[in-house]
């Protein structure tokens, strides 16, 4: 028919993302892409975000994903933009985050020939997604997609790679017929995610919470990629088990509770590891025993059996030999085990850590000079902002800071690179929480080194006018590796000094953003409540001690009898 209507395969990306619920992107173009960005000019129903490098856009969209626990969404030219996505999505991947990442390909007839800005990105990150696809045929273009947007947003998410080829882009089938297809019903053989939990385990499990004496739960990130926190709250309340978080756990119970224990692992409080250490039952709960928490496996919770719940059947026993292995959604687990929860009295072992959490409740050094403490100034918005923001950081010492001195009461209100480390990652990260969640406080906690990495997406605050407040932790140093060059190498600080880093607040400022330093703690007092306070993005340098040290510390490999600094200073400090 002469006046059927049709509809290009870069339309019909931006159709189908639409439909799945994508409203937002975050992308940078190039020539692989220019027909979907020709596209995007007329399509109101998706708000394109203009990042300044496609790793922050890639963050952005995972800042997204993070503070929403929805999925995020980034595009990417070929060649070069495609590979600089790869640190992005490798972050994504080691936290299980459900992203779905749109590149460019150059025209299909030009594959395998090295052509102008070719890269096997689908060979490439063969390894870091959950899984990925080259589209080769328009009409698979629609299944491609809600296959994509399903097997990143279930089960255990993860990143979705989809590489659309120029031509694919710009071919044409009738409307209709894209309808036709995109209604169609897909399988996906071998992809079955398990959400119920065994009802037999679940039977062992309450008789072994009846039967323990000092039971433990530690709560991962599986929390909160199940959604499963209030079905956590209503557990613990109901049982009286004490709860220790991961990093990436954070938030997945309220920090300010009674019952819960903060952090646990290398940088956690001395009360989680020491619960850990005289436990005799842990409940691991959308966890995965890594070495940042366990420190020793062999060591690790030696008194304990251990129930572990996951939806992933491959980290059942992984790192950690397990007695009762639960495979299925947390929610669902916690709310079978929420009909037959045990009340048992466990006042012997609350009594024992409430003691221990008064024995060594976190404090920071006191200094008589009037320079900035790192743990003071996280310590002072913690009491200002009393919990209610979302905060992401980088990676280094401010992070495990951020961890350890901020109370996070709300579910997604902690966004920072556990598994993978990301230097650059709070930045982008803040803007991409900022874009999902327009009313809501936010902040990024960054370090000197790794703000350096990333630091020209703050045009992105000032494009599209998002109130992120930005606080850089300015001590001279990359901060956490000097620490172990102290430590472990005799102090030999081997290329970390940052003494020549640049004026952060000339930096600001050429981005148009408010900009101020604190240098002291008469400073801190004087602005900290105004900048919180303030509608606009204001950008805080913290001049700060330049070899304060991350305190308690289980040195790595090590188990909890080698903690350092157990209230968050050394003994003789």
């Amino acid at each position: 028919m002469a006046n059927e209507k049709m509809i290009k395969g870069a339309r019909i990306l931006l159709e189908c993302l639409s439909r799945l619920g994508i409203n937002e992107i975050f992308g940078y173009p190039g020539g692989a892409v220019i027909p979907i960005y020709d596209e995007l000019y007329s399509f109101k129903e998706i708000k394109h975000y203009f990042a300044r490098h496609e790793q922050g856009a890639v963050h952005e969209a995972d800042g997204y994903a993070r503070s929403t626990g929805k999925v995020g969404a980034c595009l990417a030219t070929s060649g070069p933009g495609a590979t600089n996505l790869v640190t992005g999505i490798m972050t994504a991947h080691m936290d299980s985050i459900p992203l779905l990442v749109i590149t460019g390909q150059v025209s299909s007839s030009l594959l395998g020939k090295d052509a102008f800005q070719e890269s096997d990105i689908v060979g490439i990150t063969v390894p870091i997604t959950k899984n990925n696809y080259l589209v080769q045929d328009i009409k698979d273009l629609p299944r491609i997609l809600k296959e994509a947007y399903y097997i990143a947003s279930t089960g255990r998410p993860g990143p979705v790679l989809v590489d659309i080829p120029r031509d694919i882009q710009l071919q044409e089938i009738p409307y209709d017929e894209f309808n036709k297809i995109y209604e169609n019903h897909f399988s996906l053989e071998g992809y079955n995610p398990v959400y119920e939990g065994h009802k037999g385990q679940i039977k062992t499990a309450i008789k072994m919470i009846k039967d323990s004496k000092k039971p433990l739960i530690i709560a991962g990130a599986g929390i909160l990629k199940a959604h499963a926190y209030e079905e956590l709250k209503e557990f613990v309340e109901k049982t009286n088990i004490p709860v220790a978080m991961t990093l990436l756990g954070l938030g997945s119970f309220p920090g300010n509770h009674e019952l819960a224990l903060g952090m646990i692992g290398m940088h956690g409080t001395t009360y989680a590891n020491y619960a850990a250490n005289e436990a005799d039952l842990i409940i691991a709960a959308g966890m995965r025993f890594d070495d940042r928490v366990t420190g020793n496996p062999q060591k690790f919770v030696p008194n304990a059996k251990i129930i572990h719940i996951d939806i992933d059947p491959a980290e059942i026993g992984k790192n950690k030999l397990i007695d009762v292995p639960i495979v299925g959604d947390l929610k669902n687990v916690l709310t079978d085990l929420n009909e037959k929860a045990p009340k048992v009295s466990y006042d012997e072992w609350l009594k024992q850590i409430k003691k221990w959490k008064k024995e060594y409740s976190l404090i920071y050094r006191k200094t008589e000079d009037d320079i900035l403490i790192p743990q003071e100034i996280l310590s002072e918005i913690d009491k200002i902002t009393k919990g209610n923001v979302i905060v992401a950081t980088d990676v280094g010492q401010h992070q495990m800071w951020t961890a350890q001195y901020l109370t996070f009461n709300n579910p997604y209100s902690i966004l920072t690179s556990g598994g993978a480390g990301t230097m650059g990652f709070g930045l982008p990260a803040a803007i991409g929480a900022q874009v999902a969640n327009p009313n809501k406080k936010v902040l990024a906690v960054v370090g000197d080194g790794g703000f350096q990495m990333t630091f020209q997406e703050l045009m992105l605050i000032k494009e599209y006018n998002l109130p992120v407040k930005i606080f850089i932790i300015n001590n001279s140093y990359l901060g956490m590796v000097r620490q172990w060059q102290e430590l472990f190498h005799e102090k030999r600080y081997s290329s970390v000094d940052l003494s020549y880093n640049p004026d952060f607040i000339k930096i600001g400022e050429a981005y148009g953003i408010k900009s101020i330093q604190l240098t002291n703690k008469k400073d801190l007092k004087k602005h900290l409540k105004k900048i919180l306070e303030s509608d606009e993005a204001v950008l805080v340098e913290c001049i700060v001690e330049k070899e304060e040290n991350v305190y308690p510390m289980i040195p790595a490999g090590k188990d909890v009898s080698c903690i350092v600094g157990k209230r968050g200073v050394l003994e003789n400090e």
